[in-house]
């Protein structure tokens, strides 16, 4: 069933208040993809066990997999059920429809991405659509995010080694930061500073200083997408300086996969699916819970 106007800008409020504890008490609030019910269900039990807010985000992809409407109505359900303050994210929307769609739908955050269809899109149509999004979405309150060029990697577990050389040309620049923010007016900058989607055979090393010169440089959100395989302690370092919002997909994909296998492995006769599940739940759990411990925001949940 959807929400009413009034409720969804009464969630957009509570969400906009929600960014404004994460500047001032130091900490960031955790985003979770969920491409299945199960580890919706897990990023739910860790904010319930750790008293913390989450963010639950879908990409294009999981959208389609589970449908944009569907996934608002298991978000509000869980969100009863397990009494936790959560909110919804579209994650890389790569058009300005279906960010509408999602505003529509009730979403509080969205995350407006034209790069992610076409990586070689000018600044001037990625400013000019993300100004129809944060436009469009003045009138339930929600808030959006935006990058002024493609960021790259994948959610997924990749072999190759990081070039940090190569990395460090798609950076972003504190005089860039601040002429996008103004440009577009949006609530949440997609900062890139060595975090990269996708789980790799190396850790992630993030330079915090340019970090700190971009949070002098403007005054909205910042988030950190591809948060997987990142030493805790950056996750620490970025909140105090001052990052709102980290993204987790691959870490947490990465361990459902190897989990289900050995579940699978140790139950060869069993076929009803759902008892095979809550051991792979707990380990994603387990992975949420450590993430929103270094991203200290344990604690930090307003019911």
């Amino acid at each position: 069933m959807g929400l009413t106007v009034s409720e969804i800008r009464d969630n957009t409020t509570r969400a906009r208040h929600l960014y404004q504890r994460t500047r001032q008490q130091h900490f960031a609030v955790g985003a979770f993809n969920i491409d299945n019910q199960e580890t919706l269900i897990a990023v739910a039990r860790a904010a319930q066990k750790l008293n913390s807010p989450v963010l639950i985000e879908v990409s294009e992809g999981e959208v389609k997999a589970l449908g944009l409407e569907n996934v608002r109505d298991l978000v509000d359900n869980y969100k009863k059920e397990y009494g936790i303050e959560a909110y919804l994210n579209l994650d890389h929307s790569p058009t300005v429809e279906s960010c509408k769609r999602a505003i529509d739908a009730g979403y509080e955050f969205i995350h407006i991405d034209i790069s992610q269809a076409n990586h070689d899109a000018s600044e001037e149509e990625i400013i000019t659509k993300t100004r129809e999004v944060v436009e469009y979405a003045k009138f339930t309150g929600a808030l959006v995010e935006s990058e002024p060029h493609y960021f790259g990697g994948s959610s997924n577990v990749h072999t190759e080694e990081i070039d940090y050389e190569e990395i460090k040309k798609t950076f972003s620049t504190p005089e860039g930061a601040g002429k996008f923010v103004e440009a577009t007016g949006i609530d949440t900058f997609a900062a890139a500073i060595g975090n990269l989607h996708g789980k790799y055979p190396v850790p992630k090393e993030l330079d915090l200083e340019l970090l700190e010169r971009i949070r002098s440089a403007i005054d909205c959100g910042i988030s950190l997408h591809g948060g997987s395989g990142t030493p805790l302690h950056f996750f620490e370092d970025a909140a105090r300086i001052g990052v709102s919002k980290i993204n987790i997909n691959s870490d947490m994909r990465y361990v459902f996969r190897k989990t289900l296998e050995k579940v699978l492995a140790d139950n060869p006769d069993e076929y009803a699916v759902v008892k095979l599940m809550p051991e792979v739940y707990q380990e994603v759990q387990a992975v949420v819970e450590e993430k929103i411990q270094a991203f200290g925001s344990a604690s930090k949940a307003v019911l």
